[in-house]
Protein backbone atom coordinates (compact mmCIF):
# COMPACT_ATOMS: atom_id res chain seq x y z
CA UNK A 1 0.00 0.00 0.00
CA UNK A 2 1.07 3.54 -0.65
CA UNK A 3 1.94 6.10 2.19
CA UNK A 4 -1.26 8.85 2.23
CA UNK A 5 0.01 12.05 1.13
CA UNK A 6 -1.66 13.36 4.55
CA UNK A 7 1.75 11.91 6.12
CA UNK A 8 4.70 13.83 6.53
CA UNK A 9 7.19 12.03 8.17
CA UNK A 10 10.57 13.92 9.33
CA UNK A 11 12.92 14.68 11.97
CA UNK A 12 13.40 17.22 14.59
CA UNK A 13 16.23 18.94 13.38
CA UNK A 14 18.70 17.66 10.55
CA UNK A 15 21.82 18.95 11.35
CA UNK A 16 23.97 15.44 13.10
CA UNK A 17 26.70 15.11 12.03
CA UNK A 18 26.59 11.47 13.56
CA UNK A 19 24.08 10.72 10.29
CA UNK A 20 27.29 11.06 7.72
CA UNK A 21 27.36 7.77 5.51
CA UNK A 22 23.38 7.32 6.66
CA UNK A 23 21.69 10.27 5.41
CA UNK A 24 24.84 12.31 4.29
CA UNK A 25 27.05 11.31 1.85
CA UNK A 26 28.38 14.02 0.32
CA UNK A 27 30.82 15.74 1.81
CA UNK A 28 31.15 18.76 3.59
CA UNK A 29 33.33 21.50 5.53
CA UNK A 30 32.82 21.79 9.14
CA UNK A 31 31.28 24.99 8.49
CA UNK A 32 29.62 23.92 5.44
CA UNK A 33 27.58 21.10 7.03
CA UNK A 34 24.84 22.81 8.83
CA UNK A 35 24.11 25.56 5.80
CA UNK A 36 24.24 23.46 3.54
CA UNK A 37 23.07 19.67 4.15
CA UNK A 38 19.15 20.28 4.04
CA UNK A 39 19.07 19.86 0.51
CA UNK A 40 20.52 16.44 0.88
CA UNK A 41 18.04 15.54 3.60
CA UNK A 42 15.44 16.04 1.41
CA UNK A 43 16.77 13.57 -0.95
CA UNK A 44 17.06 10.64 1.92
CA UNK A 45 15.49 7.61 0.31
CA UNK A 46 13.75 4.70 1.97
CA UNK A 47 13.19 1.91 -0.82
CA UNK A 48 13.18 4.16 -3.59
CA UNK A 49 10.98 6.97 -2.30
CA UNK A 50 11.66 10.13 0.02
CA UNK A 51 11.23 9.41 3.34
CA UNK A 52 11.36 13.38 4.72
CA UNK A 53 8.62 15.68 3.42
CA UNK A 54 8.74 17.25 6.60
CA UNK A 55 11.41 18.76 9.18
CA UNK A 56 11.60 20.20 12.43
CA UNK A 57 13.83 23.56 13.42
CA UNK A 58 14.63 23.15 17.30
CA UNK A 59 17.13 26.71 16.41
CA UNK A 60 14.16 28.99 16.13
CA UNK A 61 13.46 28.73 19.77
CA UNK A 62 16.13 30.73 20.63
CA UNK A 63 16.07 33.38 18.16
CA UNK A 64 13.61 34.32 14.92
CA UNK A 65 15.36 33.41 11.37
CA UNK A 66 15.58 36.48 9.16
CA UNK A 67 14.61 36.57 5.85
CA UNK A 68 17.96 35.69 4.22
CA UNK A 69 18.13 32.80 6.60
CA UNK A 70 14.58 31.26 5.44
CA UNK A 71 15.17 32.27 1.61
CA UNK A 72 18.41 30.03 2.10
CA UNK A 73 16.35 27.08 3.20
CA UNK A 74 13.89 27.59 0.40
CA UNK A 75 17.02 27.23 -2.13
CA UNK A 76 17.37 23.48 -0.86
CA UNK A 77 13.83 22.09 -0.42
CA UNK A 78 11.91 20.48 -2.84
CA UNK A 79 8.63 21.89 -3.81
CA UNK A 80 6.23 19.42 -1.91
CA UNK A 81 8.05 19.88 1.27
CA UNK A 82 7.18 21.90 4.57
CA UNK A 83 9.31 23.17 7.64
CA UNK A 84 7.71 22.97 11.40
CA UNK A 85 9.86 25.69 13.16
CA UNK A 86 9.41 25.98 17.11
CA UNK A 87 8.14 29.47 17.78
CA UNK A 88 10.94 32.10 19.96
CA UNK A 89 11.13 31.51 23.90
CA UNK A 90 10.36 34.79 24.06
CA UNK A 91 6.97 34.14 22.89
CA UNK A 92 5.99 30.68 24.90
CA UNK A 93 8.06 31.07 28.73
CA UNK A 94 6.28 33.17 31.19
CA UNK A 95 9.47 33.50 33.58
CA UNK A 96 13.23 33.34 32.87
CA UNK A 97 14.67 30.53 33.91
CA UNK A 98 17.82 30.81 36.23
CA UNK A 99 20.07 29.92 33.63
CA UNK A 100 23.23 32.74 33.04
CA UNK A 101 22.41 33.19 29.65
CA UNK A 102 19.55 35.14 30.33
CA UNK A 103 21.45 37.79 32.33
CA UNK A 104 19.66 39.52 34.60
CA UNK A 105 16.68 38.39 33.65
CA UNK A 106 17.09 35.05 35.11
CA UNK A 107 14.79 34.36 37.43
CA UNK A 108 12.40 37.12 35.95
CA UNK A 109 8.71 37.21 34.98
CA UNK A 110 8.95 37.53 31.18
CA UNK A 111 6.90 40.59 30.44
CA UNK A 112 6.40 39.55 26.69
CA UNK A 113 4.86 36.07 27.42
CA UNK A 114 2.40 35.26 24.84
CA UNK A 115 2.73 38.62 22.95
CA UNK A 116 0.67 38.36 20.01
CA UNK A 117 1.66 42.16 18.45
CA UNK A 118 5.89 40.78 19.24
CA UNK A 119 4.97 37.27 17.56
CA UNK A 120 3.03 38.96 14.54
CA UNK A 121 5.91 41.41 14.24
CA UNK A 122 8.81 39.46 15.03
CA UNK A 123 8.54 36.04 14.39
CA UNK A 124 5.68 35.96 11.21
CA UNK A 125 7.38 39.17 8.83
CA UNK A 126 10.43 37.29 7.87
CA UNK A 127 8.38 34.04 6.81
CA UNK A 128 6.15 37.03 4.76
CA UNK A 129 8.87 38.78 3.47
CA UNK A 130 10.80 35.54 2.26
CA UNK A 131 7.22 33.88 0.52
CA UNK A 132 7.24 30.98 2.93
CA UNK A 133 3.96 30.50 3.40
CA UNK A 134 3.38 27.81 1.22
CA UNK A 135 6.07 25.67 3.08
CA UNK A 136 5.23 26.43 6.10
CA UNK A 137 3.90 23.58 8.17
CA UNK A 138 2.41 24.51 11.79
CA UNK A 139 4.50 26.53 14.12
CA UNK A 140 5.34 24.65 17.32
CA UNK A 141 4.63 26.42 20.38
CA UNK A 142 6.71 24.74 23.29
CA UNK A 143 5.57 25.88 26.83
CA UNK A 144 7.93 24.16 29.17
CA UNK A 145 6.45 23.27 33.06
CA UNK A 146 5.59 26.21 34.54
CA UNK A 147 3.24 26.96 37.70
CA UNK A 148 -0.03 28.64 36.18
CA UNK A 149 -3.28 27.55 36.59
CA UNK A 150 -5.44 25.63 34.20
CA UNK A 151 -7.85 28.21 33.99
CA UNK A 152 -4.93 31.47 33.23
CA UNK A 153 -3.24 29.34 30.93
CA UNK A 154 -5.98 28.50 29.05
CA UNK A 155 -7.58 32.37 29.18
CA UNK A 156 -4.33 33.52 27.80
CA UNK A 157 -4.00 30.89 25.43
CA UNK A 158 -7.10 31.72 24.29
CA UNK A 159 -6.28 35.52 24.01
CA UNK A 160 -3.49 35.17 22.30
CA UNK A 161 -4.49 32.68 19.33
CA UNK A 162 -7.80 35.16 19.10
CA UNK A 163 -5.11 37.89 17.59
CA UNK A 164 -3.26 35.54 15.07
CA UNK A 165 -3.01 35.81 11.48
CA UNK A 166 -5.31 32.57 10.53
CA UNK A 167 -2.73 32.41 7.31
CA UNK A 168 -0.37 30.02 8.74
CA UNK A 169 -0.78 26.84 11.38
CA UNK A 170 -0.18 26.61 15.35
CA UNK A 171 0.60 23.81 17.44
CA UNK A 172 0.66 24.21 21.02
CA UNK A 173 2.73 21.67 23.19
CA UNK A 174 2.89 21.44 26.62
CA UNK A 175 4.74 20.02 29.52
CA UNK A 176 1.83 20.13 32.36
CA UNK A 177 0.11 16.65 32.12
CA UNK A 178 -2.53 18.52 34.28
CA UNK A 179 -3.59 20.34 31.49
CA UNK A 180 -4.42 18.29 29.23
CA UNK A 181 -8.65 17.76 29.50
CA UNK A 182 -11.95 20.05 28.44
CA UNK A 183 -10.71 23.87 29.15
CA UNK A 184 -7.22 23.04 27.00
CA UNK A 185 -9.47 21.26 24.31
CA UNK A 186 -12.22 23.52 23.82
CA UNK A 187 -9.45 26.62 23.47
CA UNK A 188 -7.10 24.91 20.61
CA UNK A 189 -10.45 23.67 18.84
CA UNK A 190 -11.93 27.34 19.37
CA UNK A 191 -9.00 28.56 17.00
CA UNK A 192 -8.12 25.21 14.89
CA UNK A 193 -5.00 24.46 16.39
CA UNK A 194 -3.48 21.25 17.15
CA UNK A 195 -2.32 19.95 20.35
CA UNK A 196 1.34 18.56 19.74
CA UNK A 197 1.12 14.70 20.89
CA UNK A 198 4.69 14.65 22.43
CA UNK A 199 6.10 11.36 23.64
CA UNK A 200 8.20 13.02 26.27
CA UNK A 201 9.72 12.12 29.68
CA UNK A 202 7.14 13.02 32.34
CA UNK A 203 3.85 13.16 29.86
CA UNK A 204 1.32 10.49 29.63
CA UNK A 205 1.67 7.89 26.92
CA UNK A 206 0.33 8.85 23.56
CA UNK A 207 -3.44 7.13 23.63
CA UNK A 208 -3.51 8.85 26.64
CA UNK A 209 -3.29 12.14 26.06
CA UNK A 210 -5.92 11.47 22.87
CA UNK A 211 -8.08 9.96 25.51
CA UNK A 212 -8.29 13.10 27.73
CA UNK A 213 -8.35 15.04 24.68
CA UNK A 214 -11.69 13.49 23.08
CA UNK A 215 -10.89 14.73 19.67
CA UNK A 216 -8.43 16.38 17.45
CA UNK A 217 -8.43 19.77 17.59
CA UNK A 218 -7.44 21.12 14.32
CA UNK A 219 -7.35 19.70 10.84
CA UNK A 220 -4.17 18.43 11.17
CA UNK A 221 -2.36 17.34 13.98
CA UNK A 222 1.50 16.50 15.34
CA UNK A 223 3.07 14.25 16.96
CA UNK A 224 7.24 14.65 18.49
CA UNK A 225 8.55 11.65 19.90
CA UNK A 226 11.11 12.70 21.78
CA UNK A 227 12.54 10.83 24.75
CA UNK A 228 11.31 7.55 26.54
CA UNK A 229 8.92 7.79 29.01
CA UNK A 230 10.04 8.51 32.45
CA UNK A 231 13.67 8.64 31.35
CA UNK A 232 15.28 12.21 31.61
CA UNK A 233 16.31 14.45 29.16
CA UNK A 234 20.09 13.84 29.88
CA UNK A 235 19.41 9.84 30.63
CA UNK A 236 17.97 9.84 27.27
CA UNK A 237 21.36 11.85 25.52
CA UNK A 238 23.54 9.65 27.32
CA UNK A 239 21.53 6.39 26.12
CA UNK A 240 21.19 7.69 22.02
CA UNK A 241 24.40 9.32 21.58
CA UNK A 242 26.28 8.89 18.87
CA UNK A 243 22.71 8.49 17.41
CA UNK A 244 23.79 6.46 14.90
CA UNK A 245 21.35 2.98 15.33
CA UNK A 246 18.65 2.15 17.30
CA UNK A 247 19.69 1.73 21.33
CA UNK A 248 16.41 0.76 22.55
CA UNK A 249 13.12 0.00 20.49
CA UNK A 250 9.99 1.62 22.05
CA UNK A 251 7.12 -0.42 20.76
CA UNK A 252 4.69 1.07 22.36
CA UNK A 253 5.46 4.76 21.24
CA UNK A 254 5.31 3.14 17.57
CA UNK A 255 1.89 1.35 17.74
CA UNK A 256 0.16 4.59 19.46
CA UNK A 257 2.25 6.56 16.82
CA UNK A 258 0.45 4.41 14.23
CA UNK A 259 -3.00 4.26 15.84
CA UNK A 260 -3.13 7.80 16.26
CA UNK A 261 -1.58 8.72 12.60
CA UNK A 262 -4.13 6.48 11.10
CA UNK A 263 -7.49 7.80 13.02
CA UNK A 264 -5.84 11.44 11.92
CA UNK A 265 -5.87 10.49 8.02
CA UNK A 266 -9.42 8.20 8.49
CA UNK A 267 -10.65 11.90 9.47
CA UNK A 268 -9.08 13.43 6.61
CA UNK A 269 -6.65 15.39 8.80
CA UNK A 270 -2.95 15.85 7.82
CA UNK A 271 0.00 14.26 9.75
CA UNK A 272 3.37 15.28 11.23
CA UNK A 273 5.45 12.74 12.99
CA UNK A 274 8.83 14.88 14.16
CA UNK A 275 11.17 12.17 15.68
CA UNK A 276 14.22 12.85 17.75
CA UNK A 277 17.46 11.04 18.08
CA UNK A 278 16.73 10.08 22.07
CA UNK A 279 13.80 8.49 21.67
CA UNK A 280 15.41 5.10 20.12
CA UNK A 281 18.65 6.39 19.29
CA UNK A 282 18.52 7.48 15.48
CA UNK A 283 15.48 9.26 14.10
CA UNK A 284 16.25 8.05 10.37
CA UNK A 285 15.74 4.05 11.26
CA UNK A 286 12.34 4.81 13.49
CA UNK A 287 10.77 6.93 10.92
CA UNK A 288 11.77 4.01 8.04
CA UNK A 289 9.52 1.41 10.56
CA UNK A 290 6.82 3.90 11.26
CA UNK A 291 6.59 4.01 7.54
CA UNK A 292 6.72 0.48 6.65
CA UNK A 293 4.12 -0.09 9.68
CA UNK A 294 1.41 2.51 8.12
CA UNK A 295 1.91 1.15 4.21
CA UNK A 296 1.22 -2.34 5.63
CA UNK A 297 -1.58 -1.28 8.10
CA UNK A 298 0.27 -3.77 10.85
CA UNK A 299 0.85 -2.84 14.45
Amino acid sequence: MPLSPLIRFGTSTWTYEGWQGQVYKKQYTKSAFARECLGEYCQYLHNGEALFRTVGNDSTFYRPPSTQQLTRYLNQIPEDFEMCFKVWEEITIPSYAKQPRYGPRAGQPNPRFLDAKLFNEMVLTPYREAKFEPHAGPFLFEFQRHGMSNEEFCSRLDRFFGQLSQDFRYAVEIRNAGLIGPEYQKVLEAHGVSHVYNHWSYMPPLAEQHTRMGNFTAPFTVLRLLTPLKMSYEAAKKRAEPYNKIVGELPYMRRETAELVRKAIGESRRAYVLVNNRSEGNAPLTIQVLNDQLKEGSN
